[in-house]
């Protein structure tokens, strides 16, 4: 080996022991202040990292960033550090509940808490007759009635078919009804077809902001926003009819909450008015009430108990929204879970049905034995709540009644059960009686609280007891078109009809028109109808262009018997049940 290869061998080894050496001064120090700084139980990793690289002499500082100008800096900062993703992703995720339990509102993240009854709005025309959130959400909301523009060809086909004629022309309407992005294509229908409207919501927790402004915007003084208190509610009520100079026509009501102000409040609007159109169980109810009272002095359409109606809006729609609204509320799972529907009507059907699909052990109450003997036959147990109130996991009603559930059956109620309510009122679970002082109310999110009871016990109440579909989700696009239609026809027939034709009483919807609203919505489909020849049109005694059914197809109780101007009770009498 030569002098030259040793001394190469000599001076690699100096160096790898002067690296070493350097190493272990390094990882001393580096034990060093990892000793001290773990005394100090409040340092945190990153900063134990950074000191630990600073003691390194080989790196050089970190150099502050320098910004051209202030929106440079404010771009950067919205991106995290390290240290703040966990946290962000927690915001981001609460952020995201919070927009879907809203029905997806871009205003509803907005920190302005002011009552919109406190603030000075206009809108780019300058018209300050309107009360919502914010104007200025208007671009978000037309947006989404594009959306559903889209889903609701149906009525679109109307608005461009009738639009020529303006079959609405002179008919100044009040509105109490869901503001959703699809209820805003019936109102810009209406108004196309020639109808001045006024709307307010018949739901507190149901608008969608961006929606109601959007429609201030096209210049429709709409009252509503959501999270309305009740005085707020009746307020909202009380601008849309009462403006100096206009007075209401025709009603198109959601629950009868209108009908009742403008009846008590303004009985001269009310005995002019054309005719009355309602499309909930709740608010039919109170007009034959009203009817059998001899206190109807107009017209009304039940839209309610219409085909179109019960067969789609009730059953269809319930059957997907059900599902959503539990899900965005709660991330229930639903297979195992012990579920109990009050009411087997069509909405009750529509419940049943998605939960059954999901693996849910599902039972029915029922207090008709037709509706219960269609739950057995559909596989669904028949129970009384009491029996089976301990047992549940969710608790659903929708019987359009009042008291279903109440603070007894409350009381007894299981741990962690979700109560919730699809029908239209508020009033089907007791929730005034759980607001007493040995009860704590918990703030979840938004339309979820825990109500705890003195032992512990927690029950999750969803939307306060109200509409949970439109309250916690939103609702199919399309099967709301075939209600919209439905009711812009019924308009048209009460506002056009020729006098005599409706008395002061509570009518269905001609068949004709049921058919014919059924009929719009095929082509989505690309459906083709079977056509009768003349020889199986004469068999059967039918026009061969309808209608098809009578009058009285699909519809059952009291409402079936005055089609044929027959009382429950006089048919009672005849059989010998009284």
């Amino acid at each position: 080996m030569t002098d030259a290869v040793v001394d190469g061998k000599l001076e690699a080894v100096k160096q790898a022991t002067k690296y070493v050496k350097e190493t272990e001064n390094v990882a001393e120090k580096y034990s060093a202040m990892t000793v001290s700084k773990n005394s100090d139980m409040n340092m945190n990793v990153g900063e134990l990292q950074s000191a630990a690289f600073t003691a390194v002499p080989t790196l050089k500082p970190i150099k502050k960033i320098q910004f051209a100008n202030a929106e440079d800096k404010q771009e950067f900062q919205k991106y995290p550090t390290k240290a703040g993703r966990r946290s962000l992703s927690r915001s981001i995720s609460q952020s995201s509940t919070d927009s879907y339990s809203s029905a997806a509102s871009y205003s509803d993240s907005s920190d302005d808490e002011t009552s919109p009854r406190d603030k000075a709005q206009a809108n780019s025309k300058g018209s300050s007759d309107f009360c919502v959130k914010n104007v200025k959400q208007a671009e978000f909301g037309r947006r989404e009635i594009e959306i559903a523009e889209q889903d609701m060809s149906a009525l679109i086909s109307l608005r461009k078919r009738a639009q020529a004629e303006k079959p609405l022309a002179g008919a100044k309407i009040v509105g109490c009804t869901h503001i959703t992005a699809q209820t805003a294509v019936l109102i810009e229908t209406l108004v196309a077809l020639g109808a001045q409207c006024r709307w307010t919501a018949c739901n507190i927790y149901s608008t969608q902001n961006e929606v109601a402004a959007a429609l201030a915007e096209t210049g429709v003084p709409v009252f509503a926003w959501k999270g309305e208190s009740e005085d707020d509610f009746w307020w909202c009520i009380d601008r849309c009819v009462n403006k100096e100079g206009w007075q209401a026509n025709m009603i198109l009501d959601d629950g009868g909450d209108l009908t009742h102000w403008v009846y008590k409040k303004y009985p001269s609007v009310f005995k002019k008015a054309q005719g009355i159109v309602e499309e909930s169980v709740t608010g039919v109810h109170r007009l034959y009430q009203l009817s059998k009272a001899g206190k109807l002095c107009v017209p009304a359409m039940n839209v309610n108990d219409s085909v179109t109606k019960q067969k789609f809006d009730n059953l269809y729609c319930c059957r997907e929204s059900i599902l959503d609204g539990l899900k965005r509320t709660t991330d229930v799972m639903f297979g195992g879970k012990q579920v109990v529907v009050c009411g087997y009507g069509e909405v009750g059907k529509g419940c049943c049905s998605a939960l059954k699909a999901m693996g849910a052990i599902v039972c029915i109450t029922e207090i008709d034995p037709i509706c219960a003997l269609q739950g057995c036959m559909d596989g669904f147990r028949v129970v009384k709540l009491n029996e089976v109130i301990r047992q549940m996991d969710i608790v659903i009603t929708c019987t359009g009644n009042k008291n279903v559930v109440t603070r007894d059956q409350l009381d007894r109620i299981k741990n962690g059960c979700i109560v919730c309510n699809m029908g239209h009122s508020n009033t089907e679970i007791d929730v005034a009686s759980l607001r007493s002082p040995e009860l704590t109310w918990e703030r979840v999110r938004s339309q979820v609280d825990h109500v705890i009871w003195p032992d512990g016990k927690r029950v999750i109440l969803l939307a306060e007891g109200r509409l949970l579909n439109l309250s916690c989700s939103t609702v199919p696009t399309f099967v709301l078109s075939i209600t919209a239609t439905t009711q812009a026809l019924a308009l048209i027939e009460l506002f056009n009809a020729p006098e005599g034709r409706y008395k002061q009483d509570v009518y269905l919807l001609p068949k004709k028109m049921d058919e014919y609203v059924a009929s719009l919505h095929m082509p989505n489909f690309d459906a083709h109808l079977t056509e009768l020849s003349d020889e199986q049109a004469k068999y059967m005694g039918l026009n061969k262009n309808g209608p098809f059914k009578p009058n009285y197809y699909r519809t059952s109780g009291r409402r079936a018997l005055r089609v044929f101007g027959m009382t429950r009770l006089g048919i009672n009498s005849a059989i010998g049940l009284e």
